[in-house]
């Protein structure tokens, strides 16, 4: 492969990297923003959990003034939550839509941030490895091959063995 390919190639899997960082950074962030939100204007309601995954918790719940909210995203940190399920939900009060189970927070957006960086540098890093490996053995057999079609052309041991006569065989 040619170094200079090889050298782009490596730099736009850094870069990959960087973004895949960047977004665990950013997710971590986020969830910060939503939670100081919350806090800064919070309420709190119990809700019936209308349908739950591992990744998406929608509820219903009123608010004090006597309207119904269903938070059109879900909740924030809808882990172990089952369809049918009460629980007490914090939303702000200025946008229910932004609402989470009472008692989570951005902290739980770390671990999945840092797998997700964890994850993506390993992949970058096994792809960096098996390109420059790739790379040395394309290197090793091209070298491996240029030396051994110019031994056979361009060996002059051989012309000088079959021109010259060894000084016994003159002799004799």
């Amino acid at each position: 492969m040619n170094p200079t390919i090889l050298r782009r190639v490596q730099i736009v899997l850094l870069v990959l990297g960087m973004v895949v960082t960047t977004m665990g950074l950013v997710l971590v962030a986020g969830c910060h923003r939503n939670d100081r939100q919350i806090d800064e204007n919070r309420a709190m309601v119990m809700a019936d959990v209308v349908s739950a995954d591992r990744l998406h918790a929608a509820v219903n719940f009123q608010t004090p003034d006597g309207q119904f909210h269903s938070p059109r995203l879900g909740l924030l940190y809808p882990t172990e939550l089952t369809q049918g399920q009460r629980i007490s939900v914090e939303y702000d009060v200025t946008n229910p839509d932004l609402a989470r189970p009472a008692g989570r927070s951005w902290t739980l957006a770390i671990i999945p941030a840092l797998s997700i960086a964890v994850v993506g540098w390993l992949v970058v890093g096994a792809v960096m490895i098996a390109l420059s490996e790739i790379n040395r053995r394309m290197l090793s057999r091209s070298s491996s091959h240029d030396n051994t079609h110019q031994d056979i052309t361009d060996d002059p041991d051989q012309d000088a063995t079959t021109e010259t006569e060894s000084p016994e065989t003159s002799n004799a």
